[in-house]
């Protein structure tokens, strides 16, 4: 019997196994009820290129509320701004298992108007 915490980690755990196998920079998300979080991590997941998240200080100053979409496009565009700034443009989008929906739909569109490719 699987409850739901361990349903995401099995998906996260299949979606890391294939982007693993393909080599490339990944864009993590880690989401709470108050936060987002997004990390992009090197091919050989050893090394954190850039980080962004509702808890920054320029974060808080945009948004009240850092448990919502509108949050999570603000840390979007930061984390592909980061990204860019460290010489990246492609990267494979690791959602730990979530749903591509609300909150996480909303960085990754943010993210890629500004200059992500996944």
């Amino acid at each position: 019997m699987t409850n739901k915490k361990d349903a995401r980690q099995r998906r996260a755990r299949k979606t890391r196994a294939k982007i693993a196998e393909q080599k490339t920079v990944r864009l993590a998300i880690s989401r709470t009820n108050q936060h987002i979080y997004a990390q992009v991590i090197s091919a050989c997941g050893s090394k954190i290129l850039a980080s962004a998240s509702t808890l920054e200080a320029e974060v808080r100053k945009e948004v009240a509320n850092g448990g919502n979409a509108t949050a999570a496009a603000v840390v979007g565009k930061r984390i592909a701004e980061k990204a860019k700034i460290a010489g990246i443009t492609a990267i494979a989008f690791d959602r730990s298992g979530h749903r591509y929906h609300g909150r996480i739909k909303a960085l990754a569109d943010a993210a890629r108007e500004h200059g992500l490719q996944f």
